[in-house]
């Protein structure tokens, strides 16, 4: 089966339960059809001993996270009790894991790329890059794309960790690639936007990105959503090979690292200047803010018309999506720069002080 026809058919293979990569799918939407309590509590906590800035993955009742201490976990999502951890070369920093058919890929900061059975937690192969690895590998039927900051978009067998091509940029790839219709498109710390042909790592797509980008893009139909380090949120027209539109606040000058969460017409992101934005995907005309006490880093995660989301402030905010309006919040003492996963009714995310925190209905 072509790369084409093996991503087609990808949202299908996928449970709906699972969150099995950063941003929950290749699209990187961060959005899931899979519904959550609207009442939530504390369900339980993991402590992992070094802060966390990668993003969980929830696949098959497990939950899969890297820490700065190189360690890998996967954590029982029902009761939150260790299964195995895997020790990586170097910390884990925002790299978060993948998982896909019984493997779990991640890349560290020595700039290893680990891939490592999800049943056991023993290492299949690795794969070496130049420099550390901050990017979060995507799996496509039978390869595994992800970025290095020696410059490379790296495209390696699942089977056995061997190079099938690597596409070179003009500064790091620090973002995580996104993937559809056979397209890889990544925004880069080159200020440029970039489209890679999967199959072969021909480039088929290249303009100016709008800024020095470290968020991830965002795909909905033709257009890609991403926040800039020039203080704009963008929208890139993939079919005209151009911006769109792009946002900015003419009262705040701050830049934008969250990756964003695009659902309807709807864009979610959070930034640097303290707020969460929620901007129209038509227009970038914005729809409402809302004020957490600190920058806000974290990439939101939407379901059932509810935003989740964590922020340096140490808070994890629940938000009406059609409003902004809060609808809960827990606080956790410590900055959540990583991401939310939702998988099973159950919301994960970890902080910077090294414990997980799993949500859940209050009525459990």
């Amino acid at each position: 089966m072509s790369c084409r026809a093996l991503l087609a058919f990808l949202p299908l293979l996928l449970s709906a339960a699972d969150w099995p990569q950063f941003r929950g799918n290749p699209q990187l939407t961060g959005v899931t059809a899979e519904p959550v309590a609207a009442s939530l509590k504390l369900l339980w906590t993991y402590e992992g001993g070094e802060g966390f800035e990668s993003s969980p993955a929830i696949a098959a009742g497990a939950v899969y996270v890297g820490a700065q201490s190189g360690d890998l976990f996967a954590i029982d999502l029902e009761t939150g009790k260790l299964r195995w951890k895997y020790r990586a070369k170097d910390g884990i920093g925002e790299s978060s894991p993948a998982v896909h058919e019984g493997v779990v890929y991640i890349g560290d900061l020595s700039g290893l790329l680990h891939a490592v059975r999800a049943s056991d937690g023993k290492a299949l192969w690795t794969f070496s890059t130049d420099a550390e690895i901050k990017s979060s590998p995507v799996v496509a039927g039978d390869r595994v794309v992800f970025g290095s900051y020696d410059g490379n978009l790296y495209c390696v067998s699942t089977r056995d960790g061997k190079l099938l091509w690597k596409y070179t940029t003009t500064n790091f790839v620090h973002a995580t690639p996104s993937i559809a219709d056979g397209i890889i498109y990544l925004g880069g710390c080159d200020e440029v936007f970039h489209g890679v042909r999967l199959a072969d790592g021909k480039e088929v797509l290249h303009f100016p990105a709008g800024g020095y980008t470290g968020a991830s893009a965002a795909l909905v139909g033709r257009r890609a959503y991403y926040g800039t380090f020039s203080n704009d949120v963008v929208a890139a027209d993939l079919a005209q090979k151009k911006i769109a539109w792009h946002y900015n606040n003419p009262d705040r000058a701050f830049p934008f690292y969250s990756s964003a969460a695009v659902v309807d017409d709807r864009v979610v992101l959070g930034g640097r200047d303290k707020l969460i934005y929620c901007l129209n995907a038509r227009t970038g005309k914005p729809q409402w803010t809302f004020p957490a006490k600190a920058r806000v880093d974290s990439s939101p995660a939407i379901a059932g018309g509810r935003v989740y989301i964590g922020s340096n402030d140490g808070h994890f905010y629940v938000l009406d999506l059609a409003s902004g309006r809060k609808l809960w919040d827990f606080e956790v003492g410590a900055p959540l720069s990583a991401s939310p996963a939702i998988g099973a009714g159950r919301v994960v995310i970890g902080s910077q002080d090294g414990r997980l925190y799993c949500f859940g209905p209050a009525s459990q």
